[in-house]
C-alpha cells in the first residue's frame, strides 16, 4: 500500500464513528466504480449505481450521491488553515441559504486529532431545509476536514436524519465512501 493511500486510511479510519475492531464486523459495501478528483489530487470509490457531479460555482467540489445520501468532496490545493477551511466546508449545504434554517443542532463539533504530519477535523449537525430534499427536511450533515501534506481537504456526507438514526448501512455505506479516498503526491 503506498505511503499516501495507507496516511488517507489512517486519517479517516481515526476519525470515523464506526469502531475497527467490533466482533463480527458486517462486510463492507461493495464500491466498484472509482472516481478521481478534477484536481488529480486523490481518488474515491463509490457503489456502481452512484452518480458524481460538480458543484457549481467551486471548481474544486464534487458531490457523489445514490441510496438516497451523498458525500461531498471539496479540495484545496496546499495547506491551508484547517480551522478556517473546516468552518467554510460546514456552511455547504444541499440547497441555497435561503432555504435553510439558520440554526443547526449539533451532535459534536470541533473535534479535532493528527494522524502523522495530517491533521483533522470533525463536526457533525442536523440542518432543517425549508423545502424538502429527496422527502426530507431533517438531514444529518458530518463535516470531516484534513490538511497537510500539501492537500486540504472536506469530506461532507449527508444523510436524512431518519436514515441516520435507523439504518447502520446507510452509516457504513457513508463512511466507505469517505475512507476510500487516496491522495496522491502533491
Amino acid at each position: 500500500m503506498s505511503r499516501s493511500r495507507l496516511l488517507a486510511v489512517l486519517v479517516f479510519a481515526h476519525a470515523s464513528a464506526l469502531p475497527l475492531f467490533a466482533k463480527n464486523p458486517p462486510p463492507p459495501p461493495s464500491l466498484d466504480r472509482e472516481h478521481q478528483h478534477p484536481s488529480g489530487a486523490f481518488t474515491f470509490r463509490t457503489p456502481e449505481s452512484w452518480k458524481v457531479e460538480p458543484i457549481a460555482g467551486d471548481p474544486g467540489a464534487v458531490q457523489a450521491s445514490g441510496d438516497g445520501v451523498a458525500v461531498r468532496f471539496v479540495y484545496r490545493k496546499g495547506d491551508v488553515g484547517y480551522d478556517t477551511l473546516h468552518v467554510d466546508c460546514m456552511m455547504q449545504r444541499l440547497a441555497g441559504p435561503f432555504d435553510v434554517n439558520p440554526h443547526v443542532r449539533y451532535e459534536y463539533d470541533f473535534l479535532s486529532g493528527t494522524v502523522g504530519e495530517m491533521r483533522i477535523l470533525d463536526s457533525a449537525f442536523v440542518t432543517v431545509y425549508d423545502t424538502p430534499i429527496e422527502g426530507e427536511r431533517e438531514w444529518r450533515q458530518r463535516n470531516l476536514t484534513i490538511t497537510g501534506a500539501g492537500h486540504s481537504l472536506c469530506a461532507i456526507t449527508y444523510a436524512p436524519l431518519k436514515t441516520w438514526k435507523k439504518s447502520k448501512q446507510a452509516k457504513d455505506l457513508l463512511d466507505a465512501v469517505v475512507k476510500s479516498v487516496s491522495f496522491r503526491a502533491p
